[in-house]
């Protein structure tokens, strides 16, 4: 393989890294956009002098995140209504193009650092932590790259990594077994589909929490619906105001899910964390932007 094949071919790894650190596919798609331009206005001599393009590729794309992660909130303060990282397909980026994990003890699994549960604590770090998280505990790589990325000694990178494995290990303890998570969300999905306020409030978490991202794109929630009764009676209400939806469970990053579709189109994707088996947390996105893969 040429170096431009390998470089191109590089593109499915460097999404992959850029949505986990990112958590929407077009900013993911940006970034590796300009990841390539950097690599194009190398000199051939400078681009020869590069042993490992995937190393050069992927601390490049790492940085460029970084900067990103960097304005991402203050842009998202103009955001309208709740923002939700984009819920992916579970075919999406996970697979052979990603680097496996060292140690399935000590990090996550390239499935759950898909998931959008995992993707909102990921959203509460600071830029550094989510970074070095990222690449160590999803990608693998050492704290001495990591810190040459970040700008930080490989001791600061292992302390950032740590912080955010806490925060994440925090959800995991809250987290239940598949089969579970699956047997909650069907009974939620049949109570739903049934009508019944009383049945849907039942297999609800009293505090449960829904969260919609229209992104102002499309009508919708603008600000978190929180209580049983509350977020069974705007589900509800939804159901009564699209009738001509067509809603089936599927299979997500997070688990089993629903796809709604309207005329054949795609229009929202729920992803659902239970608990105690009840439905603690509901996210529905309904921002087209965000729903792409889904066509």
């Amino acid at each position: 393989m040429d170096v431009d094949a390998e470089v191109i071919a590089e593109r499915r790894h460097l999404l992959a890294l850029g949505y986990r650190m990112l958590g929407t596919v077009a900013e993911a798609e940006d970034a590796v956009q300009e990841t390539y331009a950097r690599w194009y206005r190398l000199t051939p001599g400078e681009r020869d002098a590069i042993s490992s393009p995937r190393a050069w590729l992927t601390r490049v794309a790492s940085r460029v995140c970084l900067d990103v992660l960097g304005s991402a909130r203050v842009r998202r303060e103009s955001y309208v209504g709740p923002w939700l990282p984009e819920p992916l397909p579970t075919s999406a980026f996970g697979g052979a193009g990603d680097a496996a994990p060292l140690d399935p003890l000590d990090r996550v699994t390239l499935d759950e650092s898909l998931s959008t549960a995992l993707l909102v604590v990921l959203e509460a770090m600071t830029p550094a932590e989510r970074v070095a998280f990222v690449l160590h505990d999803v990608f693998a790589l050492p704290f001495d790259e990591i810190a040459e990325i970040v700008g930080r000694s490989p001791a600061a990178c292992r302390q950032l990594a740590t912080s955010a494995r806490r925060r994440v290990q925090e959800g995991r303890e809250r987290s239940v077994p598949r089969a579970e998570h699956d047997r909650v969300v069907q009974a939620f999905g049949e109570a739903a589909a049934g009508g019944d306020l009383a049945a849907l409030v039942a297999v609800l978490d009293p505090a449960v929490v829904l969260v919609a991202d229209g992104g102002g794109r499309v009508s919708s929630a603008r600000r978190p619906v929180q209580g049983a009764e509350n977020a069974a009676r705007f589900l509800l209400g939804l159901a009564a105001k699209f009738s001509d939806a067509v809603v089936r469970p599927i299979e997500t990053t997070d688990g089993l899910g629903f796809e709604v579709r309207q005329q054949g189109v795609v229009t929202g994707i729920l992803t659902l964390s239970v608990q105690s088996g009840l439905v603690t947390d509901i996210r529905m996105m309904r921002n087209p932007d965000k729903l792409t893969l889904w066509a």
